[in-house]
């Protein structure tokens, strides 16, 4: 199985793989994309799609020894882990947005020192990935433009809004702590792992 934690910067992808690793692992492998191929001086759309192939050809490999992937760290979206070439011969793929409000990315951007000209990209792309999980046709041209040319868009579901095999839990982090956040995923991912949430394609 394929799990997904994703979101845009600030959100705490990181810093939830961290505290539940401990929890999940060996059975489920916890990784960001740093962990599965080296990144780049100057990483692209391309560079991160490719990576996600990557991402998704390990997790089959832990499938043929009736283990897990979870993917958290990275600004992955559930449509770029669908389309990825590899992505059909996974057993099942489960995405989970974390997510919160403008003022509360805002706040925890400039805190850990992000310069100020960059947010407006950050808190574009943290709206984009809202739509995004609750309709896979908001804007694909944010994925599919200038992108891996090998990616799948046509394994997305049609039609887009209400499809019921797009399926994203969201955890709004904007007024929990990080263990707060964390045993929220946790939970979603243990609830995955037992086949208890939908799954995603």
């Amino acid at each position: 199985m394929f799990l997904l934690i994703t979101g845009a910067s600030g959100v705490g992808k990181s810093s939830v793989r961290e505290a539940i690793a401990a929890s999940l692992e060996p059975r489920v492998r916890c990784v960001e994309l740093r962990d599965v191929v080296p990144i780049p001086p100057f990483p692209d759309l391309a560079w991160r799609q490719q990576s996600t192939e990557q991402a998704v050809q390990l997790a089959l490999e832990l499938q043929e020894e009736g283990r897990h992937l979870l993917l958290s760290g990275d600004p992955v979206a559930p449509g770029e882990v669908l389309a990825a070439p590899s992505a059909e011969r996974l057993e099942r793929i489960a995405a989970c947005l974390l997510d919160c409000a403008p003022e509360v990315q805002r706040a925890r951007l400039l805190a850990r020192g992000d310069p100020p000209a960059t947010l407006p990209d950050h808190l574009a792309f943290a709206a984009w990935m809202r739509e995004h999980a609750a309709d896979p046709g908001h804007m694909p041209e944010v994925l599919t433009t200038n992108g891996w040319e090998q990616m799948r868009w046509e394994r997305w579901p049609a039609p887009w809004r209400g499809a019921e095999r797009w399926n994203v839990e969201t955890i709004d982090t904007s007024e929990r702590t990080i263990a707060e956040v964390a045993a929220a995923a946790l939970a979603w991912a243990e609830a995955s792992l037992r086949g208890e949430t939908p799954a995603l394609g």
